[in-house]
């Protein structure tokens, strides 16, 4: 067995955790875009308060929300090592943000009063939240930054 062969074998977990880690964020941002254009899904977003369609300030809360999904997503394919242009410290402590944000997100659901977050996206959110932090805890592989802190 070659050295190539057993460093990319190493490697595909970690590809493959940040791959359905962003695919989870992509559900998520998709969830918000159809909140944002009226979808009637309130009883299972921001404490199930508004059943039916969103009112217009709280659409605009799942635009924003969308926005930093995707950026999220961005995050952990970067930390994976699956070439995005991000800072290598930017990934590391992203991912680390992310994995508070998500443990919060988990806590949040649980204590709703809506159970479409409680029993719908609190587990959907704890295993993002595993995931995010066996990612998190993961050794950064991948191309080396150069002096910019970019890969090279």
């Amino acid at each position: 067995m070659s050295a190539g062969s057993t460093v990319s074998r190493r490697l595909f977990p970690r590809r493959r955790t940040a791959i359905a880690v962003a695919l989870g964020f992509l559900v998520v941002v998709i969830f918000q875009i159809s909140l944002m254009l009226g979808a009637p899904f309130g009883a299972a977003a921001l404490g199930g308060a508004n059943a039916g369609t969103l009112p217009a300030e709280l659409r605009m809360v799942s635009a924003v929300s969308a926005v930093i999904w995707v950026v999220a997503a961005v995050i952990v394919l970067a930390r994976g090592g699956l070439g995005m242009r991000v800072p290598p410290a930017l990934s590391r402590w992203g991912t680390w943000v992310l994995v508070g944000y998500l443990a919060l997100g988990v806590l949040m659901n649980l204590a709703s009063s809506s159970p479409w977050e409680r029993y719908g996206w609190a587990p959907f959110t704890a295993v993002l939240f595993g995931l995010t932090l066996l990612l998190a805890r993961s050794e950064r592989e991948g191309p080396r930054a150069g002096p910019t802190g970019v890969p090279r």
